[in-house]
């Protein structure tokens, strides 16, 4: 009988390493391309980007295709950068007011940080006023892309919670107290009724408008 207090001491850590190739999978679905078929064995390519290096850290560039066209050109835009980025925090405790990975997060707490290290476009503190922020675009449910901003309505206001859409109607987000960095169902009853909207960031001039953020006035 399998004995559960014997489980390997890294057993968790496989687990966060499964959930972020599934996403993977999703994030490149999500962007309307069809997978390739497993390609025969060829020899590893060198890894150029932040997505390769990911895959060969982990062992894993071996098992997706390489090909131009495959897997790593689906996910190598801005947007699948972000998501790819958000994954790395899977299980990090939820934290009111909280702003990086070894204090806690909470949500807009944690779609901030995700926001400005891997594109550089700093977003307001608090959920509602990431959702009011002038620069960025209204999207439709039906309309949604990696990387987008989903709002909710959890404690009876209008944007009250936010979390980043991962593709295949999930998004990632920090939940609430005593919970954990997690991917979640947008299409689960509690959510579905609860969502009040998306926002997308033109990550193309994200990382100038960051800079032009922080640069001081003279006035």
């Amino acid at each position: 009988m399998f004995d559960a207090s014997r489980r390997p001491p890294h057993s968790t850590r496989w687990q966060r390493l499964l959930t972020a190739c599934g996403l993977l999978l999703a994030v490149a679905a999500a962007q309307g391309q069809a997978l390739p078929q497993a390609p025969a064995p060829a020899a590893s390519q060198p890894a150029g980007d932040a997505v390769s290096r990911f895959l060969q850290e982990r062992g894993l560039l071996g098992q997706v295709s390489v090909e131009s066209g495959g897997l790593l050109d689906q996910v190598r835009d801005k947007a699948s950068d972000l998501v790819l980025a958000s994954m790395n925090f899977l299980g990090v405790p939820y934290k009111r007011g909280g702003n990086s990975a070894e204090s806690g997060f909470d949500c807009s707490g944690f779609t901030r940080h995700i926001f400005e290290m891997s594109v550089g476009l700093v977003l307001p503190r608090r959920a509602d006023e990431q959702a009011k922020l002038s620069s960025l675009a209204p999207v439709k449910k039906t309309e949604l892309k990696p990387g987008d901003l989903v709002f909710f309505n959890t404690m009876r206001r209008t944007f009250s919670h936010v979390g980043i859409y991962v593709g295949e109607g999930k998004f990632i987000h920090a939940p609430r107290s005593g919970q954990k960095v997690r991917v979640e169902d947008m299409r689960e009853a509690y959510w579905a009724k609860r969502f009040t909207g998306a926002r997308r960031a033109d990550l193309g001039s994200a990382a100038d408008a960051g800079g032009n953020a922080n640069t001081p006035s003279l006035n």
